[in-house]
């Protein structure tokens, strides 16, 4: 029988999971609106501007020019200017746009990873070179900042249960047919290239649960991935390390 599916949940939340720096990054919001207005104003000043200064050019209230350039240094897109007094009362404060790219600008990971996956495929055996890379990165993804300890084999599931949570694979611990254990994974992070690219999508996330068991020094580790066991699950069965399942 499957246990009870588990509620999804962050590294955070579990003592030894991974760390929140495994979690994807987000890009900045896009500026939009007043407030991409702002930003490129910022960018073509060749010196830093005032709030009284931009209101004025706008044609708004200053506070509504603070509300606005408060959100775009929150996000790392512009930055505040201290300037020497030249005189009684506090000295003016201005912005200037951040030097560098725009962070805000569009993202097309997916291509990437669409190119990526196309190299792996192209290899005479894919599905291992997509294997061994996936063991490899595995590996980094385990925190093994804290003094290495001697897992049992349910404190080794955790650790792996947490990662794939973390991952985006929304696991559910499983048991079946006595001591045989799974891991059900309700959600492929890579759905989108499982369609065109499932020689190398597949066995990657293997490689990577094994890569993970490894770096853990665990006793058990994954032994066989069933993709779409069912039409919202895919199936990763537990064996001992070393053995066959």
């Amino acid at each position: 029988m499957a246990e009870r599916r588990r509620k999804p949940r962050g590294g955070d939340d579990v003592p030894g999971g991974a760390t929140p720096a495994r979690a994807a990054e987000r890009p900045t919001v896009p500026a939009t609106g007043r407030r991409r207005l702002i930003l490129t104003m910022l960018r073509r000043s060749e010196t830093p501007l005032g709030v009284a200064d931009i209101a004025e050019r706008l044609g708004v209230h200053p506070n509504t020019v603070r509300f606005h350039l408060d959100a775009l240094a929150d996000t790392g897109q512009v930055e505040r200017v201290h300037t020497a007094s030249a005189g009684p009362g506090r000295p003016p404060l201005l912005f200037r746009a951040r030097p560098g790219m725009d962070r805000g600008g569009p993202r097309n990971y997916r291509l990437l990873a669409e190119i990526l996956a196309g190299g792996l495929a192209a290899d005479p055996d894919p599905a291992t070179r997509a294997t061994e890379a996936g063991r490899v990165w595995g590996g980094l993804l385990v925190d093994q900042s804290a003094p290495p300890v001697a897992l049992t084999r349910e404190q080794a599931v955790r650790r792996l249960v947490s990662l794939l949570d973390d991952l985006g694979f929304a696991p559910e611990e499983r048991s079946a047919d006595g001591d045989h254990r799974q891991i059900g994974l309700r959600h492929c992070p890579f759905l989108e290239l499982v369609a065109t690219r499932a020689q190398v999508i597949c066995p990657l996330h293997l490689g990577l649960m094994q890569g993970a068991m490894t770096a853990l020094g665990a006793r058990v580790t994954v032994g066989r991935l069933d993709p779409f066991a069912e039409p919202d699950l895919c199936l990763a069965h537990l064996t001992a390390a070393g053995g066959t399942r």
